[in-house]
């Protein structure tokens, strides 16, 4: 069974392209979160930390999109270099909360999606495993 299958069996709606996917949809969001973030950084950080948060999140988007597009296994493969860039992700957003760089209030969007996000991976994973 192909991962478009997989895909429309789990959801009941039939997934003809990777923007049919939620967790596409939900990637692509955090893109637009983190962009937010990174122009509030200070100066000093926004082409160090906030191009590495930047290039974290496209990643997953475009891991995502790329392994929709091919074979199982490497589809697989795919999500899980998605899944690093999340963890990523995730790393660069508690380092700017711990060094104080931005407002919490700004995080705070960006860790609900960068959540549901990773819930979604795994989720998509387990379903193409099986």
């Amino acid at each position: 069974m192909s991962g478009t299958r997989i895909a429309e069996a789990c959801c009941m709606t039939p997934i003809t392209s990777f923007r049919d996917l939620e967790v596409w949809q939900r990637s692509i969001d955090l893109v637009e979160a983190c962009y937010r973030i990174t122009a509030s950084l200070p100066r000093d950080e926004r082409f160090g930390l906030g191009n590495q948060m930047r290039r974290a999140t496209v990643s997953i988007s475009a891991n995502i999109a790329e392994g929709h597009r091919r074979t199982r296994r490497a589809y697989l493969n795919h999500l899980s270099i998605a899944l690093g860039s999340h963890a990523e992700f995730e790393t660069y957003v508690e380092v700017i909360r711990r060094l104080g760089l931005i407002e919490e209030r700004l995080l705070v969007k960006a860790e609900t999606l960068q959540q549901s996000v990773g819930e979604l991976l795994h989720g998509l994973v387990r379903s193409l495993e099986r």
